[in-house]
């Protein structure tokens, strides 16, 4: 668990389902009725452009859904790594797409999780649930939601017509859990 309240920043570029994975993880703790708020911000660009979602997460109401200094991140891309690394707090969990990133992390006072999830996206037929693998991983490393939960927000998501789309997605979700 990362606390009474935790702050969550999902970053990477336009196109790899950063707000997704944050109205995944919002829908999941509302399943598990908890206080969750969160935000989206987007670069100039549509596509390509930087992206960020943030979340905040309680047992209590949030007095600002504002994140200033995150204890918790999903990296999806190198350049959202230059970022947002030293916006962090001091012993943030950190789950990165290892597959997109350019160098290593840098700051030692923070507890960096390594996910090839582009890799096991790939492996799994869609490059584009790589958010989904790393929301996993997310997600198991710290307990601030079940993946039974985060399943439950998939399967409400998708609807019938989209059945494939939420299977692979549920796919990615156990891929990145396991690891």
């Amino acid at each position: 668990m990362l606390g009474k309240e935790q702050k969550i920043i999902i970053a990477g570029h336009g196109g790899q389902g950063i707000v997704l994975a944050g109205n995944l993880l919002a829908r999941a703790c509302i399943f598990q009725n908890k206080h969750v708020t969160g935000m989206v911000a987007y670069g100039a660009e549509m596509r390509g452009g930087t992206a960020h979602a943030t979340i905040v997460i309680s047992d209590e109401e949030i007095a600002s859904p504002v994140v200033e200094t995150p204890n918790a991140a999903i990296i999806l891309n190198h350049p959202s790594l230059d970022r947002f690394e030293n916006d962090l707090a001091s012993g943030a969990v950190v789950v990165y797409n290892k597959s997109l990133m350019k160098r290593d992390p840098i700051r030692t006072d923070l507890k960096f999780i390594g996910v090839e999830a582009t890799r096991i996206a790939e492996g799994l037929g869609s490059p584009r649930v790589a958010n989904i693998v790393a929301l996993g991983a997310f997600a198991a490393v710290t307990n601030c939601v079940s993946i039974d939960s985060l399943a439950q927000a998939i399967e409400e998501l998708f609807s019938e017509k989209q059945k494939s789309m939420a299977q692979i997605n549920n796919q990615a979700l156990l891929r990145g859990a396991q690891l």
